[in-house]
């Protein structure tokens, strides 16, 4: 299974356990995930025939909310999470699927420096925790160099260089693309 976060937030504000519409809890939003996992049908959801399965899935959430540090406030509304926060929500929804492949387009679009370093670290984590491949496409220079282990760099959609960050920062195609060429040289 592949996932893709998209640069916007997308946080599902369907019905918490108190049945209040239009609020969206953010322990529902990571369970919400899971249903593309289960085994049950109309005839054992609708007689409960899948406790035992609906309890593991909510243990499991219960873990990845612990994991990323949400799981205190996992009753709270998703609105009242900061940007950042509710782009970490939005990805432990995505772990909870289980892909083999995160896509990540950009990721940090919209934060500020200190919460695109805590999103690094955050990935790097994911990354190395859950043993994932991630496919990032990201503008900030500093979030690419530190996460990545291979870059490849496009130009108008043309492939101008690939390698290891260090490769790709000193490609005078790459900088001559992304930072102009001195005219004075």
């Amino acid at each position: 299974m592949i996932l893709r976060i998209v640069r916007t937030i997308a946080i599902f504000l369907g019905t918490c356990d108190d049945f209040t519409p239009g609020r969206g809890c953010r322990f529902d939003n990571v369970l919400i995930a899971k249903h593309c996992r289960r085994s049950s049908n109309f005839l054992t959801a609708t007689f409960r025939l899948n406790r035992a399965e609906e309890k593991l899935q909510r243990e499991e959430v219960a873990e990845l909310l612990n994991v990323f540090g949400l799981y205190d406030v996992k009753d709270e509304l998703c609105t009242s999470l900061p940007y950042g926060q509710q782009r970490r929500l939005e990805i432990a929804r995505a772990l909870a699927t289980k892909p083999q492949l995160l896509l990540l387009d950009e990721p940090a679009a919209g934060m500020n420096p200190q919460e695109t370093l805590e999103l690094t670290d955050f990935i790097q984590q994911i990354r190395d925790d859950f043993r994932l491949t991630v496919f990032m496409i990201e503008h900030h220079m500093d979030l690419v160099m530190n996460i990545s282990d291979k870059i490849y760099v496009l130009n108008f959609g043309a492939l101008i260089s690939k390698g290891t960050p260090q490769e790709v920062q000193s490609d005078p195609v790459v900088i001559s693309a992304y930072l102009g060429e001195d005219k004075n040289a």
